[in-house]
């Protein structure tokens, strides 16, 4: 099988999946719209069905249609890599098969996170997934919601399947970050997956960041990374950061970050309707701390 590889740089927005209003389906204009905005705003590539994109809470058949609007919408312009992990092999595979197919550029895959496995039966997982296509696979490392905490050394395992070219690292481990960039970065390209580390991985030599703030203040993310990244001026990344941090904080801390991001889209006047139940929207109160966060970063008003 003829095989892909992409080079992933920059801000690659996790993205929410917008619902409609009582109907709770799928928005497909308002993901259109989203996924325009994102790539014009500077976004190096884009993530969808996700954790922020809600993908637990998303049939396969939405998952699928999801993709195809994204990849439609991106037109070429910048990779699209959506999230096809699964608690089967085989539904994997299907969503994997149907996103290569549907145009995308690769695919982030979780291990199965129900009942966490053997390490031997991670990597035949990963072998399996990555024979089955010729798109390359961005491991997705959520201990979080897995239960496991791979070492670099099996990372390293990982990276030596074909195909297996990254890892989002969302361990939201400073160490274990930079244990990944300086042993292994030369095996398998890292992605930071961790909000409040942003800036952190990106001057310790991260080739992306994977961002659900993204979907709300890309050109501030895209402008950190210009800073921090490209440009390599501590002082202007700092100043963004400065702006930037205290909305990371209240996305981890606010007590939902799929509600918190979708909050945050509404304020600046672009709504992905509510989160699917059981996920709630944010409180009036919550909401309204999101709203002055956003008024001092962005320093204009946003909608109340």
């Amino acid at each position: 099988m003829a095989r892909r590889t992409v080079d992933f740089e920059g801000i690659l927005p996790a993205m929410v999946t917008p619902f409609l209003e009582g109907e709770g389906t799928v928005d497909e204009p308002a993901l259109a719209r989203l996924t325009d905005r994102l790539i014009k705003a500077g976004s190096g590539g884009l993530i969808p069905c996700g954790s922020t994109g809600e993908f637990p809470a998303l049939s396969l058949a939405e998952r699928r249609r999801v993709t195809e609007v994204v990849v439609e919408a991106a037109a070429g312009r910048v990779p699209v890599a959506p999230h096809t992990g699964t608690l089967s092999t085989r539904d994997t595979i299907e969503l994997s098969q149907h996103a290569e197919a549907a145009g995308s550029s690769g695919v982030m895959i979780i291990p199965p996170f129900y009942e966490p496995l053997p390490w031997p039966v991670v990597v035949k997982y990963y072998e399996t997934i990555a024979s089955s296509i010729g798109i390359p696979i961005i491991v997705y490392n959520l201990p979080g919601a897995t239960g496991m905490r791979p070492t670099g050394e099996q990372i390293a395992e990982l990276a030596a399947i074909e195909g297996v070219d990254w890892i989002k690292d969302s361990s939201a481990d400073a160490v274990s970050l930079t244990e990944l960039i300086q042993r292994y970065g030369d095996r398998i390209g890292v992605m930071n997956g961790w909000d409040t580390l942003t800036l952190y991985g990106l001057l310790a030599g991260t080739r992306a960041s994977v961002w659900g703030a993204a979907n709300f203040i890309p050109e501030l993310c895209v402008e950190l990374f210009d800073a921090a990244a490209r440009r390599r001026d501590l002082d202007a990344a700092c100043e963004v950061w400065t702006r930037i941090w205290p909305i990371c904080n209240f996305l981890e801390t606010s007590g939902s970050y799929v509600a918190a991001v979708k909050a945050g889209c509404e304020l600046i006047g672009e709504p992905a309707g509510p989160p699917r139940a059981p996920i709630l929207p944010l409180d009036k109160a919550t909401r309204a701390r999101l709203g002055q966060l956003l008024e001092v970063s962005r320093r204009v008003p946003v909608n109340r």
